[in-house]
């Protein structure tokens, strides 16, 4: 009698399922022998996940994942330079990285902000977060003093969140210059004011970064537990779907299941082992899906986002079944999971300028915070949080902005024509007194800034995915994103298999966590721990 092959499934075809995929596809074509049944389900019409390279106003952009973070040693950086991903004829997105140094700040009434004002606040601000990261000490215990008059239980930062540390320094930052807080500016805008507006904006922008909503969620130990490679942060010529591409160029036809969509994962956690798979042998996990079929597997590596996860384990979700155990509820439920999306718009204003690069170069915009009698009232609630727009690269009429959090889930409900009037009028007032966007003309409807059409994220409401990416909350920690790793059961006996479910993704990796090469590298690491399983059992 033939020796049934172990059936080997993987929940997603995103950047984790697919190197795990590969990983166990390539091995068994090194052994005369196929060791697995393997097959790739996804609940989408295509594969990437949150990788999702597009067009738009005839330029190349990039919907999902955008940059390689530290090239130096970074399996992403490698793959795409196999692949032949770096060049490309067509300009491309961020080709040139972040031109924050070529940046314009200004105010939501048109006040264009001294740059050596907003380099001192900046360099304040950057270096607030470099110590909670563990990089650096600061000035001599500037930080420290800072954390001491948070009056600390115990001198503890556990629970301590980013937002009441930096809220704490911006007023220390204050205590510095309090003879200077009430000098007028710009009418409307002292000092003290001014300099809340630009402290705001490098806060909004480190919304986008971690993905929490509000910085009173993201933990201040987290910090230290996230790392990048070195080098240079780079975007890909020919798209970051380029690197899926070359990761599914291994697999057979067939081998990829797309919109197939799993509602529940049966698996066996006590000691008896149930049969009802009218004789597919013992396999003990059994996955239903939309169409009502099933399919019955040994392994199951799960890679669905944090997001699906969490509603998953909700009361009225029976996503699994017995439900987790507690130790990966617990750490799926603490962990935080953000909205981060991307508006793109055709900008099809006249203007005076031959490039219309010169009108957004690199546009941080910086809002009243204290005094909502200030807020301008043509300016949009769902806008307030924004901090950067910008042509994706020089000359290019195609501008992008970045959402989070409520703001980027409000976005997405909104239809095309609220958003062009919203971003059109919020420009307008920007730029109405900016050498960056001024003609000779006195009309107000011959300087207002149009865009003509928008393509956006919708990351938050789509349910294959219900957020971006995973940040560290206030009471969770590194050691829940190493629960979120381990397979179950995580007991084994002799009528309970093991390795049924295992988990990989960005929300596995400890120190990797929201990047497209901490998902690599799960997905790599749960290959492997299949092979070592297999080769121990059947000496592989």
């Amino acid at each position: 009698m033939l020796r049934q092959k172990p059936k080997i499934v993987i929940i997603g075809a995103g950047i984790a399922g697919l190197t795990a995929a590969k990983t166990l596809y390539t091995t068994t074509q090194k052994n005369s022998n196929e060791l697995f049944d393997l097959c790739v389900v996804e609940g989408g019409n295509r594969i990437g996940g949150r990788i999702l390279t597009s067009e738009f106003n005839g330029d190349q952009i990039e919907l999902g994942a955008t940059w390689i973070h530290g090239i130096e040693g970074n399996p992403i950086h490698k793959i795409a330079q196999e692949f032949n991903s770096f060049q490309s004829e067509k300009p491309w997105e961020c080709k040139e990285g972040k031109l924050i140094d070529k940046s314009v700040t200004i105010t939501e009434d048109g006040y264009q902000v001294n740059s050596s004002l907003v380099e001192y606040i900046s360099i304040f601000y950057n270096k607030m977060l470099e110590f909670c990261s563990g990089q650096q000490n600061f000035q001599d215990g500037v930080c420290r003093h800072i954390l001491e008059s948070l009056n600390l239980e115990n001198g503890s930062t556990k629970n301590l969140s980013i937002g009441s540390y930096l809220k704490k320094g911006l007023n220390f930052f204050w205590d510095l210059k309090k003879d200077q807080e009430n000098v007028q500016v710009f009418d409307n805008w002292s000092r003290k004011s001014l300099e809340e507006g630009v402290f705001t904006m490098f806060e909004n922008i480190h919304r986008h970064d971690s993905s929490a909503d509000d910085l009173g969620t993201l933990d201040f130990n987290g910090e230290s537990e996230y790392c990048n490679f070195h080098g240079d942060e780079m975007t890909i010529a020919k798209g970051y779907l380029s690197v899926i591409e070359s990761l599914a160029s291994v697999l057979p036809d067939g081998l990829i299941q797309l919109c197939r969509k799993v509602t529940k994962i049966e698996w066996q956690s006590d000691l008896i082992l149930e049969n009802d798979d009218g004789g597919n042998g013992t396999k003990p996990v059994k996955l239903h899906f939309s169409d009502g079929s099933v399919m019955y597997a040994d392994h199951v590596i799960v890679t669905v986002s944090l997001g699906v996860l969490k509603k998953g384990i909700r009361n009225n979700s029976a996503m699994f079944s017995p439900q987790l155990p507690s130790f990966k509820t617990e750490a799926i439920s603490r962990l935080g999971f953000g909205v981060v999306d991307k508006l793109f718009l055709k900008l099809s204003s006249p203007s005076t300028h031959d490039d219309n690069s010169m009108i957004f170069r690199y546009l941080q915009m910086v809002f009243h915070q204290s005094d909502s009698k200030l807020f301008h009232p043509k300016v949009p609630l769902w806008i307030r949080r924004t901090a950067l727009i910008y042509p994706i690269y020089p000359n290019s009429s195609t501008i992008v902005s970045w959402f989070a959090g409520k703001e980027a889930l409000e976005m997405e409900s909104l239809d095309d024509e609220e958003i062009i009037d919203g971003v059109s009028t919020t420009m307008s007032l920007f730029l109405a007194n900016s050498k960056q966007f001024k003609n000779n003309s006195d009309s107000a409807a011959e300087n207002r800034v149009k865009f003509s059409k928008i393509l956006r994220c919708k990351w938050g409401s789509d349910p294959l995915f219900l957020g971006s990416y995973t940040y560290i909350a206030v009471g969770s920690s590194g050691d829940d994103l190493d629960a979120m790793a381990e397979p179950l059961p995580k007991r084994i006996s002799k009528n309970c298999p093991p390795l049924q479910i295992l988990f990989a993704g960005e929300a596995t990796h400890r120190s990797c966590y929201s990047t497209t090469h901490g998902a690599y590298l799960t997905g790599l690491r749960e290959a492997n721990r299949l092979l070592k399983h297999f080769q121990c059992v059947d000496d592989v």
